[in-house]
């Protein structure tokens, strides 16, 4: 039986009673990204392993790159043998080879590529503990108190931590601030080196009205949406 530890959802003015709630999620985090109201929290505020989920940092700092224009969506990055062997979930992306940008995010976003997001790491800031630090920066410029990165990915690492709220901050923040990049939150399947992958996120497509952003998986921090 899959354990969720995360229940995360920022909320488009659709009717909630937060009271009518009852999760197993060890942390639960609800909010309205009109208002900014909290409609729910179930220790929320609690610094735990966020899994994949913290690829929503990765993307941040991308789509940073990308609207201040040092970034293109056809730029390519290349393919080290560190991003290659990345295990877990990947994009497969050949060694030596150059990818697209473009092809990356979805990589990252679609699939949870760990191969795609140490590409980006290592092309935009020189290596992946760098672009970490990257990461570190903008969770202190948004705030987020109970944040810190070691890796691009959500890799189980000793000191890698966020909070719900943490995350339902950070999801109103790309929501809100690249509505140009958000849209691919919502891609349910691509093709990349002949591959056709599916998005991770299964609530996609559900007809429930779920547009986006990210799910994560560890042995450790079990399974959050």
């Amino acid at each position: 039986m899959k354990q969720f530890h995360l229940l995360l959802c920022v909320i488009l003015c659709l009717p909630f009673s937060a009271q009518a709630l009852e999760t197993a999620a060890k942390h639960a985090y609800m909010m309205d990204a009109t208002t900014g109201a909290v409609l729910f929290n179930k220790a929320g505020e609690e610094a735990m392993v966020p899994s994949s989920m913290s690829k929503l940092m990765t993307m941040a700092v991308v789509f940073e790159r990308l609207k201040s224009g040092r970034l293109t969506l056809e730029d390519t990055l290349p393919v080290s043998e560190k991003a290659w062997r990345m295990q877990g979930s990947k994009t497969f992306v050949a060694l030596g080879s150059q990818v697209r940008v473009e092809d990356l995010i979805y990589g990252v976003i679609v699939q949870s590529g760990n191969d795609a997001c140490v590409v980006l790491a290592e092309g935009l800031s020189g290596s992946e503990e760098a672009f970490a630090q990257e990461m570190n920066r903008k969770a202190k410029e948004l705030g987020l108190a109970q944040s810190h990165f070691v890796n691009a990915t959500g890799w189980p690492d000793e000191g890698h931590l966020m909070s719900a709220k943490d995350l339902a901050t950070l999801a109103h923040y790309i929501i809100t601030t690249y509505p140009e990049y958000y849209p691919y939150y919502s891609t349910q399947e691509y093709r990349f080196n002949d591959i056709i992958q599916y998005n991770r996120n299964r609530l996609l497509g559900n007809d429930i009205g779920v547009d986006g952003l990210k799910t994560g998986h560890t042995e450790a921090a079990g399974f959050g949406h």
